[in-house]
């Protein structure tokens, strides 16, 4: 069973039309929750989403206090999640929900043989300003070079990956733009899918090409650190001792 994950923050007009998306991707795919972390929205995002759940039962609604980012509001979504599998959206519509079944059967082929698996979706056309897609265009290929994670778009929000892998991740605010070389760092293998990309229709983006750039360096070397100290812990057995009675 699947647990979608959607961070959102004053995005009050894109949530009835992107919820019922996920909604009818859940007759391709076992989805069985889907949880909206409202991270401090200053807008109607936390009301509107409060009365859908009359409307749409398998949604579940958790609200920050204030505003702390989108990495703390997926580690509060996946923390939650009664489901083992997880993909995660973005709440600005951009990500089509159509595509979860996609990432979902790469998933199934990927485990047969019981390896960790991440899918991670790829867009095929980014539907953003000339200037985001030159600046994500440079990052992504600044980052795949460093970390050497074979990831060409980190920053496609709509990825599939177990819960217990996730919290196994050490956590620090951004880490989301960082999940692929984390994964593989724990011994996750990253699968990759084409998907597609959507205009924003409502609601303007939180980020800008400068503040990505500003904290990403940061992060970036930070990243790199936890590469060169993998998580290496052995596998623990307890020895029973059979006793006689």
């Amino acid at each position: 069973m699947i647990s979608v994950v959607v961070p959102v923050m004053n995005e009050e007009g894109n949530l009835k039309s992107l919820i019922t998306e996920i909604g009818t991707a859940s007759t391709r795919a076992p989805i069985t929750e889907i949880i909206y972390v409202d991270d401090g929205s200053t807008d109607h995002t936390y009301d509107i989403l409060k009365e859908l759940t009359s409307e749409f039962p398998m949604l579940r609604v958790l609200h920050h206090d204030r505003r702390s980012g989108q990495s703390t509001a997926l580690l509060t979504g996946i923390r939650a999640a009664r489901n083992e599998i997880i993909v995660t959206l973005d709440g600005d519509g951009q990500n089509d929900p159509a595509d979860i079944p996609l990432v979902f059967g790469l998933y199934k082929s990927e485990t047969q043989n019981g390896q960790k698996i991440m899918v991670t979706g790829r867009r095929k056309k980014r539907n953003d300003s000339f200037g985001r897609r030159v600046a994500s265009r440079f990052a992504n290929r600044l980052r795949a070079y460093l970390l050497k994670d074979n990831t060409q778009d980190t920053g496609c929000s709509l990825k599939l990956f177990t819960r217990t892998d996730y919290l196994n991740l050490p956590f620090f605010n951004h880490m989301h733009r960082f999940l692929p070389a984390l994964m593989v760092r724990d011994g996750v293998q990253l699968a990759h899918v084409d998907v597609s990309h959507r205009h924003r229709m409502t609601g303007i983006s939180k980020y800008t090409n400068f503040n990505r750039a500003l904290v990403g360096i940061a992060d970036l070397m930070g990243v790199m650190w936890l590469q060169r100290r993998p998580n290496g812990l052995p596998i623990v057995s307890e020895y029973q001792n059979e006793r006689t009675p």
